[in-house]
């Protein structure tokens, strides 16, 4: 029999524990199937803090740090400098990048840290239960925001995409989703991309990944997926901010 399709060396055989129609085990497999190909799985060292994601180190063979909530940027920093020749990559939440790690997310932008982001943006705190998150939309429910997030008492969301794109440090960020076949395809390109910038030493990179929370969301996989279509890529465009090549 002829294979079609095998999974990637870079993903181990653990049983993902992710809630059924999310898309992190997407995430995973393209980041993992980029490493492979790029050859820089043996010298690949991944980031995550808290967050959905937390027990990422159990799906990828290559070396993983656990980080404190917010920081995984500074510990990714830290790793680079001190091993310059290693594939750092860091893999965010919303709430985790955009809210306790802000600063981290900024100033590593700034500084031009030569280190690759992955940051899954799903509107909602995932792992907590469904809060109001800083990505979290106007007149969007959440377990915080039950009336809908009013911008005159929470404020609005932010757009990191445009936000890192102003800054002088940042060589690469690109908004993506992972809803259908052909934007998948296009996710992989641009995780590529923003390994690949890491390893001509081109700076900081981040690809910023829309995603679906069916579980908090309240919906089935394929309704949170049209939700995403109708309502998140409206209010988050998908494309690139910003290329240094």
């Amino acid at each position: 029999m002829t294979a079609v399709f095998a999974k990637t060396p870079m993903l181990t055989d653990a049983v993902l524990h992710y809630c059924p129609g999310c898309t992190h085990g997407i995430i995973h497999r393209l980041v993992a199937e980029t490493l492979d190909e790029l050859g820089a799985g043996e010298r690949a060292v991944g980031v995550a803090p808290v967050g959905c994601a937390v027990m990422a180190y159990n799906y990828f063979n290559c070396d993983f740090i656990q980080a404190a909530h917010g920081r995984a940027p500074a510990v990714a920093t830290g790793v680079k400098r001190a091993r310059p020749e290693c594939a750092v990559f860091t893999y965010q939440g919303d709430g985790d990048l955009a809210a306790i790690g802000t600063a981290e997310t900024v100033h590593a932008a700034a500084r031009g840290e030569n280190i690759t982001v992955v940051f899954v943006n799903n509107a909602i705190y995932g792992m907590t239960g469904g809060q109001m998150a800083p990505t979290t939309m106007p007149g969007q429910v959440t377990q915080t925001s039950p009336y809908g997030r009013d911008p005159k008492t929470a404020g609005y969301p932010v757009r990191v995409c445009e936000m890192l794109a102003t800054l002088d440090g940042t060589a690469y960020c690109e908004r993506v989703a992972v809803d259908c076949v052909k934007n998948v395809r296009g996710a992989k390109k641009a995780i590529r991309r923003a390994f690949e910038n890491q390893l001509e030493g081109k700076g900081f990179s981040l690809v910023e990944v829309l995603s679906s929370c069916p579980t908090n969301w309240g919906m089935t996989p394929s309704g949170a997926l049209e939700w995403l279509r109708e309502n998140m890529m409206p209010y988050y465009p998908l494309g690139v901010y910003k290329d240094k090549a």
